[in-house]
């Protein structure tokens, strides 16, 4: 049963098309001005929509312009009694938008609601306004992706090497395609993630083999170094590539050169080469995962993309885009309602736009497909963000827990180091009330050797 919407505010119209409407063996509904339209269209799916010229609060074109914004999938015909616009509705509404005069009768309507489809092109203008992929592959207005943006077009005119800095799941790679695409390269972009590769073979990976270099080498292979010539070369988790194989890479990055795993001929290699990690460069000093040397040879350009949660402005576009294109693939037309829409930019998405993503996803595959609409969960949060939270409230617990160490060093003269960590730790594990986990990390010790300590504790007596 076809459901439709009718925005008019003539009463005496409106309950004719209304008997109408029923007799055709459709829902219908009626707003009488533009706020009313909306309110319906936030929280409900329409097949159709018939939208009168004039109405108390505006001209109806200015909803017809809210409905191809909102990316509302609904056919939509342009209803008039005025003999002054008669004709320029008809030029106004073309194939997309479909045009009645008053009065209208039966078969006015049936022809409207159940021939032709006149279908607002929704997709191509949300396209051209709302979904612009800056360098192609990029959505975003906020102020921090603005400023990105002008990052990325200052860099690219550039052969500098540049290193992406963000949490999991903002992006990187995404922008390292930008960058790719905004560059007066003619190779192609290469992308390895440095932290899947075995440690026995990053070289090969890296920089090639020549055939017979190691049991199972049965021809030469070129490494990414060469595949990315005169391109871009993605060293996605660069951080987590293994600290002794870093001479190797940091070798390539000085003499623009490659030596094939097994071989004795360098080759000459000429990429611009974009890294990416989810640490931050305070993490990457202190834990000494990255040589000094390397990081200043690949930041050369650094560029920090902001988490979700500092520009939550992109949330509606990222989230409609998601559903667009889900829409697009599976030939739907499932929405989603205001207040969920609220919901997802409320959210502070610590997975960020991959977990918008999968969010999006998860309530389309949920839709309610009787009127249309996404169906979310109870509550956005992940199991990560839980484990979040709940890590921070162990942090501030081990931060009291050692502040109360400190004030109290009751340490007797000639007490025995074996003691005194046995007295550690018991006094360590009363603070934080038990939980070894949090008495793990305030001593600097696994949970693991912990358990054994108090193994021998327990079996000493």
């Amino acid at each position: 049963m076809k459901s439709v919407l009718l925005v008019d505010d003539d009463l005496e119209f409106s309950e004719l098309a209304c008997r109408i409407i029923e007799y055709l063996d459709c829902d219908v509904y009626c707003a009488a001005s533009i706020k009313e339209a909306q309110q319906w269209l936030s929280t409900q799916t329409f097949d159709h929509i018939l939208l009168d010229f004039m109405l108390p609060d505006g001209s109806g074109l200015h909803l017809l312009d809210y409905i191809q914004s909102a990316n509302i999938p609904s056919s939509v015909t342009m209803v008039t009694g005025h003999p002054s616009v008669k004709n320029a509705i008809a030029e106004l509404c073309n194939d997309n938008v479909g045009h009645l005069t008053k009065p209208i009768d039966a078969d006015d309507l049936k022809k409207i609601l159940f021939t032709t489809s006149h279908k607002t092109k929704v997709e191509g203008k949300r396209d051209s306004k709302d979904y612009t992929r800056h360098f192609g592959c990029l959505i975003g207005e906020s102020e921090a992706m603005k400023e990105m943006y002008l990052m990325i077009e200052r860099v690219a005119r550039t052969d500098a090497n540049v290193m992406l800095l963000g949490e999991s799941g903002v992006g990187k790679e995404m922008v390292a395609q930008a960058i790719h695409n905004a560059s007066n390269n003619t190779g192609d972009r290469v992308s390895v993630n440095c932290g899947a590769i075995p440690k026995d073979l990053i070289g090969s990976e890296l920089f090639g083999h020549e055939k017979g270099a190691f049991t199972g080498a049965n021809a030469q292979k070129q490494g990414v170094f060469e595949l990315a010539k005169n391109g871009t070369l993605f060293l996605d988790e660069l951080t987590e590539m293994p600290i002794d194989m870093q001479p190797n890479l940091l070798r390539v990055l000085e003499t623009q050169t490659v030596t094939k795993v097994g071989g004795t001929k360098s080759t000459p290699v000429n990429c611009r080469v974009v890294s990416a990690t989810n640490r931050s460069v305070e993490e990457i000093a202190q834990n000494k995962v990255l040589r000094e040397d390397i990081y200043f040879r690949l930041a050369v350009f650094p560029i920090t993309i902001a988490p979700l949660r500092e520009r939550k402005d992109d949330i509606p576009l990222l989230a409609k885009y998601f559903l667009n294109e889900l829409n697009q693939q599976h030939d739907t037309q499932i929405t989603m309602s205001r207040p969920d829409l609220d919901r997802l930019v409320q959210h502070d998405w610590p997975g960020n736009i991959r977990e918008l993503k999968h969010t999006i996803h998860r309530a389309y595959i949920m839709a309610d497909l009787r009127h249309k609409c996404l169906v979310f969960p109870d509550t956005l949060d992940s199991p990560f963000s839980r484990r979040s939270s709940a890590t921070t409230q162990a942090d501030c617990q081990v931060v009291q827990a050692q502040d109360q160490l400190i004030n109290k060093p009751d340490i007797a003269v000639g007490t025995t180091i074996e003691a005194l960590e046995k007295e550690l730790i018991y006094k360590t594990l009363d603070s934080v009330d038990g939980n070894k986990t949090n008495a793990a990390k305030l001593l600097g010790i696994s949970t693991k050797t912990l358990y054994n300590r108090l193994n021998t504790y327990q079996h000493s007596h």
